[in-house]
């Protein structure tokens, strides 16, 4: 008997120590000198990372051949080098190119737009259900299909923080929630307006007083 509490004694530390472990490591929250949204940790965070990725990297392109442009038209077209500037108002081309390729990149910026706009707005056959209500200064959480469980979470003080908790994320009940299911959410408020989201999880709905808006998120890993 004393063998194998001894054996369940070590199992219960090592699970424990892994799953501490484990949760710190995977936790997604912000951190100092941040730059970049949080990891991703669903596959619509990784469709809204790619395409902010690849807006920006349009604009930075953008930005620096006009910025090229201007200083090629300064250097070149300054006075003391063209004494006599040409008189000319149009030119069929440049026109032509300065509204075809804006055109053609605002489509190319739009497409992967539409899609994630689809994505987000359409709620695939969900696994369970909860509802979401915005309090001052709290959440309230409800599992409709489990037994109407519901209950309230509020922020931590400041001066009961302990290690490792996040200032103005830590609650005192955490809303739990299985990781690879379909998750149908429901928003809305109690009083005044509200802003329900999950950054990691590619997720923000407004909760609107006497409004039920909805939204959907698929969680792939603990954390």
């Amino acid at each position: 008997i004393v063998y194998k509490s001894k054996i369940m004694l070590r199992n219960l530390f090592i699970y424990t120590s892994i799953l501490l472990i484990s949760s710190q490591s995977s936790a997604n929250a912000p951190y100092d000198w941040q730059l970049g949204f949080q990891e991703p940790a669903s596959e619509m965070m990784r469709s809204v990372l790619d395409l902010h990725n690849f807006v920006l990297i349009m604009m930075t392109a953008i930005t620096i051949f006009v910025l090229l442009l201007i200083i090629y038209v300064v250097i070149r077209f300054r006075k003391s080098v063209n004494p006599n500037p040409s008189k000319r108002s149009h030119n069929a081309i440049l026109e032509t190119l300065w509204t075809g390729i804006p055109v053609i990149i605002l489509i190319a910026m739009a497409i992967p737009s539409f899609k994630l706009v689809y994505q987000q707005d359409v709620i695939p056959e969900a696994d369970m259900t909860i509802k979401v209500i915005g309090h001052q200064w709290y959440w309230e959480y409800q599992y409709p299909e489990h037994f109407d469980i519901t209950f309230e979470s509020y922020m931590v003080p400041d001066e009961d923080l302990e290690e490792g908790d996040v200032r103005l994320l830590t609650v005192d009940n955490k809303l739990v929630l299985p990781v690879n299911k379909n998750i149908h959410v429901l928003v809305t408020a109690g009083d005044v307006l509200h802003s329900f989201a999950m950054p990691s999880l590619g997720v923000k709905k407004d909760a609107v007083p006497g409004r039920l808006n909805e939204t959907w998120m698929n969680i792939e890993k603990p954390g």
